[in-house]
C-alpha cells in the first residue's frame, strides 16, 4: 500500500507540474486522493512507532532529494549520461512523491497520537466531574 501511495503521489506531482489546465489538475487531485487513501490504510495496519520511523525517513528522503534542486534539475540531468528531460521529470516525480508521502504519514501519525492522548484524558475528566473511584460512606 505504501509503494502504491508513493506512485500515486509521484504521478500527481508530474500531472500538476506538466501543464496548467483543468483536466490534468483534476486528474492529479484524484490520484493524490487515492494516494492518501493508501497511506491511511497502511497507517491503520502498523504501530505508531513504525509510522513515526517511516515519517522521519520520508522527511529525510525529501530533504535529500530537495537538495538536488539547489544544484538544479537541468544541471543534474545534463551531468548524467542519457536524456536530460527524463532525469528532470524523474526527479520532479520523486520530489513530489517524497513530499506528499512524508506529509501524509506525519498527518496520520498526528491523528494516531491525538487518538491515543484523548483516551488517556478520560479518567481525569471523570475526577473533575466528581465521579471518582473512591466510595463515599
Amino acid at each position: 500500500m505504501l509503494a502504491v501511495s508513493f506512485v500515486c503521489f509521484a504521478v500527481a506531482g508530474l500531472l500538476t507540474s506538466a501543464v496548467d489546465t483543468l483536466v490534468p489538475t483534476l486528474a492529479a487531485t484524484a490520484v493524490a486522493i487515492a494516494g492518501v487513501y493508501c497511506v491511511a490504510r497502511y497507517a491503520t495496519r502498523v504501530s505508531r512507532r513504525t509510522l513515526a520511523n517511516l515519517s522521519l525517513a520520508f522527511w529525510v528522503a525529501f530533504l535529500a532529494v530537495a537538495g538536488v534542486h539547489v544544484i538544479g534539475l537541468e544541471t543534474v540531468g545534463a551531468a548524467i549520461p542519457g536524456n536530460a528531460s527524463t532525469y528532470v521529470h524523474s526527479l520532479t516525480a520523486i520530489t513530489w512523491g517524497t513530499l506528499l508521502i512524508a506529509a501524509a504519514a506525519t498527518v496520520f501519525l498526528g491523528f494516531r497520537e491525538y487518538g491515543a492522548t484523548s483516551s488517556a484524558d478520560a479518567p481525569e475528566e471523570q475526577i473533575l466531574e466528581s465521579e471518582s473511584d473512591y466510595s463515599t460512606r
